[in-house]
């Protein structure tokens, strides 16, 4: 375990259908360096983890449904894949919302595999250069990204990946990336964080 993320508070947005491998390793690094992670949802309770979309894997129990979360309150943000997590997220006002203001505050966001078609429906891809589970290029392209096949992408901030397979490389970029400068959450969050 190490410091490098002691202070900051990440957001995880995740709904049944995530692929659990790429929401539980994401976790243990961000934990592993420290930093408070938050697993929001669409309602509370729990949501139900998949291994490979169509097998069963655990459930992990919702810390704070996203339609009552403020991005302001949050230092970075992961959005895991799994082909029904995001299709829920995608479909859901708050949800979408709340990624469309947290790109927008500029603060630091991992996305992976089908994690990026909630940020083609927050429109919030247009000139930015990421990488996806290759089915989704023809949407980020025509969303106005620029798509690319490599294991890990940075882009002032995004970090992205495609597949579970580019989950160690993945976990290392968004532990660097989201340990980049002080604490970047806004307002009274920022300041009980000084």
């Amino acid at each position: 375990m190490t410091d490098q993320l002691q202070g900051r508070k990440v957001a995880v947005l995740a709904a049944d259908g995530v692929e659990q491998v790429e929401l539980t390793e994401p976790v243990k690094a961000l934990r592993g360096a420290g930093a408070e992670v938050v697993l929001l949802s669409l309602e509370s309770g729990s949501i139900q983890a998949y291994e490979n979309d169509v097998e069963p894997k655990d459930t992990f129990d919702v810390d704070a449904e996203v339609a009552g979360a403020d991005p302001a309150d949050f230092d970075a943000l992961v959005l895991p894949g799994g082909t029904t997590n995001p299709d829920h997220l995608r479909t859901d006002e708050a949800a979408v919302a709340f990624v469309k203001r947290f790109v927008e505050s500029g603060r630091p966001v991992g996305v992976i595999c089908h994690g990026p078609w909630t940020l083609v429906t927050a429109d919030v891809v247009r000139g930015r250069t990421l990488t996806s589970w290759p089915s989704l290029r023809t949407d980020l392209v025509n969303a106005g990204a620029n798509w690319v096949d490599e294991e890990v992408v940075r882009d002032g901030g995004l970090v992205s990946s495609r597949n579970p397979g580019d989950l160690p490389a993945f976990c290392a970029a968004i532990v660097e990336e989201f340990g980049r400068g002080g604490s970047l959450r806004t307002g009274a969050a920022a300041g009980a964080s000084a």
